[in-house]
C-alpha cells in the first residue's frame, strides 16, 4: 500500500504519524459502530489513496468527496462507493464524467433546490446515480430550508433521479458552541425527514456530522457520519478544544533559518502551511512540541514563531508545525511522508488540485 523511500526530503514537507492516524481513525470508527451508524469520511482533508484505504479498512462504508475530480481520483484507485456532498449544477460535460464514474462506482450527488434536482435528473436520470437533498442546518452556505426538503426530493424523483436521503454540514461548529450546533443539526434533519415523509419520500440515509461536532451528534437522528479533519486534526481543532496536541497526526516539518529579533524563523510559509486563520485562531499555526508557542507572522516562504519564553532551537534544526487548516495545507503538497517500523514512506496526495 505504501512506497518505502530511503530518507525524508528537504524542508518544508508534510509528515504524518501513522500511529496517531490509526488512533484517530479507529476512534471515529468505534463511535459509529457503537451507535449502529455508518461512517463515510470526507476525503477532501487528506486527498490520499493510502489514507482512504486505511479509512475503508477501519470500517468506513465509502468516501465523501467535494468534487467530481476528487471522485474520479479515488475511483481510479478502486473506491467503489462515493458521495459528492455538494449541490452540483450539471452540464453535458460534467454529466458525462459522472456517467463514466457510475459504470464502476456506487455514486450519489447532492442537490439543494427544485431547479438543481430537475437539472441533475435531466442529465443523469436512469443511470443509477442517487441524490441526497442538502439542507441548511445553520451554517448558511448551501442547502435548502428543512421544510423544503420534500419539494426538492419530489423534483429529483420526477426527473428520474432516485433519492437516497438527506444531508447537512454543521460547519458553524467551527467557532460556535459545538453542543448547540449539533442540536441545530438534529432539529433541522428531523424537520427535513418529516418534510420528505409528508411528500411520500423515505429518507433512507440521514447524513451529518463534522469533526468539531462529532462527539455531540445526535445518533438517534443521524444514520451516517461524515467527519473529515479527524484523520489528521490540526491547530484549529486544538484551538477549539476538540483535540489536544497529542492527537495531531500531521505536521509541516520546517528548518530553523534565523533567530532574527530573538524569535524563531522557519522556512515554511503560506505556500506550505496554507493561509487560513479563523477569527478564533491565536496564530497562523501552532507547535505541538511547544504548546505555548504561536506562529505570529506568515509570509509566502517563512513563518515567524514567538516561543513564549521557550529556548530557541539551534539554527539548522527541524521543527514541526501544526497547520491551522490541514485540508488547505495538504492540497499544497504532492506527498505526505510518514515513518513506522518499515521505515520512511510516501503517501500520495492523490486528488491534489482536483477542484472541479
Amino acid at each position: 500500500m505504501f512506497d518505502t523511500v530511503p530518507e525524508e526530503p528537504r524542508t518544508p514537507f508534510l509528515r504524518a504519524d501513522p500511529a496517531k492516524v490509526h488512533r484517530n481513525l479507529q476512534r471515529a470508527a468505534d463511535l459509529a459502530a457503537a451507535a449502529g451508524v455508518t461512517l463515510r469520511p470526507h476525503a477532501k482533508t487528506h486527498k490520499s489513496r493510502q489514507v482512504a484505504e486505511l479509512q475503508l479498512g477501519a470500517g468506513a462504508v465509502g468516501l465523501t468527496v467535494a468534487t467530481i475530480g476528487e471522485a474520479e481520483a479515488f475511483a481510479a484507485y478502486g473506491c467503489s462507493d462515493l458521495f459528492i456532498a455538494y449541490p452540483l449544477w450539471l452540464d453535458d460535460a460534467s454529466a458525462r464524467r459522472l456517467g463514466d464514474l457510475a459504470e464502476t462506482t456506487r455514486l450519489a450527488i447532492g442537490v439543494d433546490s427544485v431547479a438543481g434536482a430537475a437539472n441533475a435528473g435531466r442529465h443523469l436520470g436512469g443511470r443509477g446515480i442517487e441524490a441526497l437533498v442538502e439542507i441548511d442546518s445553520g451554517q448558511h452556505r448551501s442547502g435548502a430550508e428543512p421544510d423544503e426538503a420534500g419539494d426538492v426530493a419530489v423534483a429529483a424523483l420526477h426527473a428520474g433521479l432516485p433519492v437516497r436521503g438527506v444531508f447537512t454540514f454543521p460547519g458553524h461548529g467551527y467557532g460556535e458552541d459545538p453542543v448547540g450546533v449539533a442540536l441545530e443539526e438534529a432539529t433541522a434533519l428531523r424537520a427535513a425527514v418529516a418534510s420528505m415523509g409528508a411528500a411520500g419520500v423515505e429518507a433512507r440515509v440521514v447524513s451529518g456530522g463534522s469533526t468539531p461536532t462529532l462527539a455531540h451528534t445526535d445518533l438517534d437522528v443521524v444514520t451516517e457520519l461524515r467527519p473529515g479533519v479527524y484523520a489528521f486534526n490540526d491547530a484549529q481543532q486544538w484551538e477549539l478544544g476538540v483535540v489536544g496536541p497529542e492527537d495531531i497526526a500531521l505536521t509541516c516539518v520546517a528548518t530553523v533559518v534565523s533567530h532574527a529579533g530573538g524569535r524563531l524563523v522557519l522556512d515554511a510559509g503560506s505556500k506550505a502551511l496554507g493561509a487560513d486563520r479563523a477569527p478564533y485562531a491565536s496564530g497562523w499555526g501552532r507547535l505541538p512540541g511547544a504548546p505555548d508557542a504561536r506562529v505570529v507572522l506568515l509570509s509566502e516562504h517563512h513563518a515567524v514563531v514567538d516561543l513564549a519564553g521557550a529556548p530557541l532551537p539551534p539554527l539548522g534544526s527541524r521543527v514541526e508545525i501544526a497547520p491551522n487548516h490541514v485540508c488547505a495545507a495538504v492540497n499544497l503538497h504532492d506527498l505526505i511522508w510518514s515513518a513506522d517500523q518499515a521505515g520512511p514512506q510516501q503517501w500520495s496526495v492523490t486528488a491534489r488540485g482536483r477542484n472541479g
